[in-house]
């Protein structure tokens, strides 16, 4: 299962509370599709991951919940992140970036 950092969790609770909303919101995670005619130049193990804050989850995500960090999960997302381990930062001018790598065993 994806484990998230202190630093994500922070980040997530902050980026739904902005929807004015929170209790229901969360950071959806989805695997993105790559176009047919862009195939040959992405590698097999390439992974594209869409995050969106949405209000709640499609039918079919699984839900992660972390410390109130709400985490929905899209399938073919949620199959490429068992493994990995969720990070995020916010830069000095309030941009935020998330990163994905294995999990420490």
């Amino acid at each position: 299962m994806l484990a998230l950092t202190e630093n994500a969790v922070a980040v997530i609770r902050t980026l739904t509370e902005q929807t004015g909303d929170p209790t229901g919101a969360g950071l959806r995670i989805a695997a993105d599709t790559v176009p047919d005619d862009t195939a040959e130049a992405v590698p097999d193990d390439a992974h594209a991951l869409t995050l969106a804050v949405t209000q709640a989850p499609e039918s079919g995500d699984q839900v992660l919940d972390a410390d109130g960090a709400r985490l929905f999960l899209e399938s073919g997302a949620a199959a490429y992140l068992d493994d990995k381990a969720l990070d995020a930062e916010v830069d000095q001018n309030g941009n935020v970036s998330f990163a994905v790598a294995l999990r420490p065993e």
